[in-house]
């Protein structure tokens, strides 16, 4: 056992994973656990109630200087300037060529101070193309403290409830919103996640992490694996890094459109910006598109290759078995004329093809109360 993960790192909520008898792998260079009891439980208890999601694995960055702010504007493609503090935003790090390096989000702490979350298997690169680029002047600074940090989301309808009933003295931020924890000394709490339901992102010390999963855990939220965090963020049609995003795919071919401050008058130039005024330009080739299986099938999975009759289109980026739905769901880059709703393409699944129909984002919509 110890040589199949001596070559990993090891999240310092780990002991508690082993605790409750998590089946653990290997994700992104980190020892992780995929599932607990099931995929399915672990999912719907998300969608109902509360879980709890280990993502220690995830870098944290600091930036801070009084250039931060024009810095950054440079470096992403949302409008940084438009953030109040104590606020976040969904944003894209990109290459010349308008391709993805990273989606992350990044929060405003102060007026010339910054924080973000990084995918992990883009953490060592996303922190060497920032510095790449740092400003001569030194009026900007980076710290990449990821290796201070354990880090999970609280995420289900009754996060909050569950939040308030163990730190009553933490005021919860609003969507999107991110404030410190004055019990925990520099703890931060921010409300966004990577499920569709409501809930929290916490980062703490080690020590103080493990301790405040262990009592979340005691008081009801469910330990959710890798698994579960895959069915949940594809039934909402959020990218996964790597997958439905890559550096060879641009975020107007992923739908990502809003996140990209083309048309905001105040966002000035910023990397792969050239390269995306030329792509809407012309027009674009291919999207990445979302799909359905038309009747019961095999579980979907990525690289499924996709087909109109003989023809290939290409391959599937993401894919599962939608525990909220009941049906196979999956994500492709498809030819502009096959993305559009409607249109039935067939999946390859070890050698026997399934119809699947082009849907709308997201897969699963919550009832309205």
């Amino acid at each position: 056992m110890q040589s199949s993960i001596e070559n990993v790192l090891h999240s310092p909520l780990e002991p508690a994973h082993l605790e409750a008898g998590a089946r653990m792998v290997d994700f992104a260079g980190w020892y992780m656990p995929v599932q607990y009891g099931g995929i399915k439980e672990e999912h719907e208890a998300v969608r109902k109630a509360v879980g709890i999601f280990d993502v220690s694995h995830m870098g944290e960055v600091f930036v801070s200087g009084e250039g931060a702010a024009a810095w950054l504007e440079t470096m992403f493609t949302n409008r940084v300037g438009k953030l109040a503090i104590g606020r976040g935003q969904y944003t894209l790090m990109l290459n010349e060529a308008g391709g993805v390096i990273d989606d992350l989000i990044l929060y405003r702490t102060g007026e010339a101070d910054f924080f973000f979350v990084v995918n992990a298997s883009r953490r060592e690169e996303d922190v060497a193309w920032l510095t790449n680029y740092l400003p001569a002047d030194r009026s900007v600074t980076l710290l990449d403290h990821s290796d201070q940090y354990a880090a999970f989301a609280l995420q289900g309808p009754q996060a909050e409830v569950l939040l308030k009933k163990l730190l009553p003295e933490i005021e919860a931020p609003k969507r999107n919103g991110m404030a410190s924890m004055p019990c925990y000394q520099a703890g931060l709490i921010a409300r966004t996640g990577y499920t569709g339901e409501d809930g929290f992102e916490i980062f703490l010390s080690h020590h103080d992490g493990l301790e405040l999963w262990r009592k979340l855990v005691a008081e009801g939220a469910k330990p959710c694996g890798l698994g579960a965090r895959d069915t949940l963020r594809l039934e909402m049609g959020y990218p996964l890094n790597g997958s439905d995003l890559a550096m060879d795919r641009t975020p107007l071919e992923a739908g990502l459109e809003k996140f990209v401050s083309l048309d905001d008058p105040l966002k000035g130039d910023f990397i792969g910006r050239a390269a995306l005024e030329k792509q809407r330009a012309v027009g674009l080739k291919s999207r990445l598109t979302p799909l359905k299986l038309c009747a019961g099938g095999p579980p979907l999975r990525s690289h499924y290759s996709i087909y109109d009759g003989e023809t290939l289109l290409g391959e599937t980026t993401s894919g599962a078995f939608s525990p909220s739905l009941g049906e196979g769901i999956a994500m492709a880059y498809l030819p502009i004329e096959w993305s559009e709703l409607g249109k039935i393409v067939e999946i390859e699944v070890r050698g026997k093809h399934y119809k699947a129909e082009v849907t709308t984002l997201p897969f699963y919509k919550k009832e309205k109360n």
